[in-house]
């Protein structure tokens, strides 16, 4: 079975140094979807941001700042594709046997987007679905950018990071506005995004509300949340 991710030239998955929990699931993760391939795929290690500073919320500001370390290598590698992942990605049951036809699909596009993990709706619609430039997408937790467009991306996100919070030229704001505000300005630019999703959020104990649920806040039930959320998974599917 082909891996899932062949067809790009760089994969890699954004882990906080603190959450070792996360990196082993999405380490069982990826094994399911055909493993690391030699290296091909791998992860960049964060720290958590000292303050939130011009961004809306602590995690807001780690997520955009690690989305742009990595496409700043990317652009500084002349990758021609990189997949951004996230360490809370829980790839679907069918993705490994799915997914595979739907890139190959996607490949035959000249596509500068890819979402394999989104929040967005397409009523009737399966398989590869262009997306709207104006229609703004929610989460990027399994992002792919085409190398034409990662130069370009990269001196947009430095620009919206550079300017005061609230500047009517955009400024610091949560990662996936600010690709949907670059979409926005660039209708050329054709996105794409699979329906249903090859993904999405895992339920764990978060770093953008680390108080969501209340047994996250002792070390003693911590792992209670850990098992009810496990249990949660599994119903899902």
């Amino acid at each position: 079975m082909p891996h899932l991710l062949a067809m790009f030239d760089r994969v890699r998955i954004i882990n906080l140094v603190d959450r070792p929990d996360r990196r082993r699931e999405v380490t069982a993760q990826v094994q399911a979807i055909g493993g690391f391939d030699g290296g091909r795929i791998d992860f960049l290690e964060v720290q958590r941001p000292a303050d939130a500073g011009p961004f809306p919320s602590l995690g807001a500001r780690g997520c955009f700042e690690s989305q742009l370390t990595l496409l700043r290598q990317a652009r500084d590698a002349g990758a021609s594709s990189v997949v951004i992942m996230e360490d809370d990605l829980d790839f679907t049951p069918d993705a490994a046997t799915r997914g595979p036809a739907l890139l190959d699909d996607l490949a035959r596009h000249d596509w500068a987007f890819f979402y394999g993990a989104h929040g967005e709706a397409a009523p009737g619609r399966s398989g590869l679905v262009a997306m709207p430039a104006e229609q703004g997408i929610i989460t990027a937790a399994f992002l792919a950018v085409n190398g034409p467009v990662i130069a370009p991306l990269v001196a947009w996100l430095e620009a919206v990071q550079s300017r005061p919070a609230g500047s009517p030229d955009y400024g610091p704001m949560h990662v996936d506005g600010a690709y949907s505000v670059f979409r926005a300005h660039h209708p050329e630019l054709a996105t794409y995004a699979a329906f249903p999703p090859l993904g999405r959020q895992r339920s764990s104990r978060s770093d953008i509300t680390p108080r969501g649920m209340l047994l996250d806040r002792f070390a003693l039930t911590r792992p209670l949340a850990n098992l009810l959320r496990s249990a949660r998974r599994l119903v899902r599917g």
